[in-house]
C-alpha cells in the first residue's frame, strides 16, 4: 500500500529541498543566539536571520525588512496584531469564512468591550466586498480577512477589500495562511497594514516558524504582546519600541528560520506561479473525476477559477469520518476530515456541524496519485453503499 499525502492545507509535505540540511548546519555548526554575543557565529546567524526578512519582503513585495516580525506560526501573529491594536470600545468586521485563528481572539476580547461584525459570504464561500459596507460602524477601527478559505479553497477578493478600507479610513489586516507561496501577494496591491504568514505551509517550511510584516502607522497604535530580553538597550527594564524588537521579546526559533531560509530561496527559484500552476492542474484533474462519483458532494466552487488547491466533500448520508478513515487505513490516502478549526466557514457552506473530508494538493503530488485517489473514493463508497 503506498502512502498518498493529501494534506497540505494542514501543513506541507514533503517540506522544500535543503530545509533539513540548513536546519541541521545551524545546530551543528553553529548553535549559538543572535543579538548577544560578539563573535563570528553569532553574526552569521544575524546575517541569516536578517536576508531571511529580506527575502520574506521579496516574496510580499514589502519594502522594509526590520518589520518583518517572527513569532512561531500564524496563530500568534494575528493574537499580536489583533490584541496589541484593539481598545475598549474599538469594533472589528470580518467574513464568515474565518479560521478560528481569528474568531477565538475576538470572542475573547468581547468581555473587554470589543465587538465584532460579520460579513457574511455566499454558499460558495465568495464575498461581495460592497457588503462589507453596510457592517462599518463609527468605531470600526479595523477589518481582517483571510485571503482564501481553509475549507473550501474560494479566494476573496481582497485587493477591492483594500480599496474599501482605504476610503473608510479602517486598519487592514490580511492573514496569508493559505495563500503565501500560492499566490503571488502583493503587499501594496492588496492596501495592507498588516500581512500575516505561516512557514509550515505553501512557504514550504518547518513548523514552529511563521511572522508578520506591519507597515509603521500600524507599529505606532500597538502594543507589544510580550515583553523581555532582546539584547537591545539592555540598561533600560521597558521593551525597546522600535522594530523588529518591539515584538521579539525572548530568543527566537533560529533553527526554525534557517529552515525557512532554504524554503523561501527554494520557492523564488521555482517561482509561485509555475507551483500555483502544477496544483491547480492536480485540482482540475480532481474535480473533473469526483463528481461522477455517486454520494458525493463537492463543497463551494466546482472549478478551479478563484480558488487554492484545496477540495472539500461531504459524502451525503454517510460519516465522514468513517470514510476518512478507510481511505487511510485501506489505501494510505491522507486527508483532514472534520470543521478544520473554521466552523463560521463550515455554517457559510452549510456542513455544519458534520464537517467535509478534505483534499488540499501540493506542487509534489503526481497525476497518478490523483488517479489512484479517485479510484479508491470510488471503491470505498461502492463497499459501503452494498452493505
Amino acid at each position: 500500500m503506498q502512502n498518498i499525502y493529501l494534506d497540505h492545507g494542514a501543513t506541507s509535505y514533503p517540506k522544500a529541498p535543503g530545509v533539513a540540511e540548513s536546519m541541521s548546519k545551524y545546530l551543528k555548526n553553529i548553535g549559538c543566539n543572535i543579538n548577544r554575543g560578539a563573535y563570528e557565529s553569532s553574526f552569521e546567524a544575524e546575517n541569516v536571520v536578517f536576508e531571511t526578512r529580506e527575502l520574506l519582503c521579496e516574496l510580499f513585495h514589502f519594502d522594509k525588512p526590520e518589520n518583518v516580525v517572527f513569532t512561531k506560526n500564524i496563530t500568534e501573529s494575528l493574537n499580536v496584531l489583533i490584541k496589541g491594536i484593539l481598545r475598549k470600545g474599538d469594533h472589528v468586521i470580518v467574513s464568515s469564512m474565518e479560521h478560528n485563528a481569528v474568531m477565538r481572539p475576538l470572542h475573547a476580547l468581547l468581555e473587554k468591550g470589543i465587538t465584532f461584525s460579520s460579513v457574511p459570504c455566499n454558499q460558495f464561500g465568495e464575498l461581495n466586498p460592497e457588503d462589507i459596507k453596510k457592517h462599518i460602524k463609527k468605531n470600526t477601527k479595523v477589518l481582517i480577512m483571510t485571503h482564501a478559505s481553509n475549507v473550501c479553497g474560494t479566494i476573496l477578493p481582497l485587493e477591492e477589500v483594500g480599496k474599501v478600507c482605504k476610503e473608510q479610513d479602517i486598519f487592514f489586516i490580511v492573514d496569508t495562511a493559505q495563500t503565501a507561496g500560492f499566490l503571488e501577494i502583493d503587499y501594496r496591491k492588496l492596501g495592507a497594514d498588516a500581512i500575516a504568514f505561516t512557514g509550515h505551509k505553501g512557504l514550504l517550511g518547518p513548523q514552529g516558524m511563521g511572522g508578520f510584516m506591519v507597515h509603521d502607522k500600524l507599529v505606532e497604535k500597538m502594543t507589544s504582546f510580550i515583553e523581555g530580553g532582546t539584547g537591545s538597550l539592555s540598561e533600560y527594564e521597558h521593551q525597546p519600541e522600535y522594530m523588529p524588537d518591539k515584538f521579539e521579546a525572548g530568543t527566537l526559533n533560529i533553527p526554525g528560520i534557517y529552515g525557512l531560509h532554504a524554503a523561501l530561496k527554494y520557492l523564488l527559484d521555482t517561482n509561485v506561479d509555475a507551483i500555483r500552476e502544477k496544483e491547480l492542474f492536480l485540482l482540475e484533474k480532481f474535480l473533473e473525476q469526483v463528481q461522477n462519483i455517486s454520494d458525493v458532494k463537492l463543497i463551494g466552487k466546482t472549478d478551479i477559477i478563484g480558488r487554492t488547491g484545496v477540495a472539500s466533500i461531504d459524502f451525503k448520508g454517510y460519516d465522514n469520518a468513517e470514510i476518512a478513515y478507510r481511505l487511510y487505513k485501506e489505501f494510505g490516502i491522507m486527508t483532514r476530515c472534520g470543521l478544520h478549526c473554521a466552523p463560521s466557514a463550515h455554517k457559510t457552506l452549510k456542513t455544519f456541524p458534520h464537517g467535509t473530508v478534505r483534499f488540499s494538493f501540493g506542487h509534489l503530488n503526481t497525476m497518478e496519485e490523483v488517479d489512484y485517489t479517485i479510484d479508491r473514493i470510488d471503491q470505498c463508497m461502492q463497499e459501503i453503499t452494498k452493505k
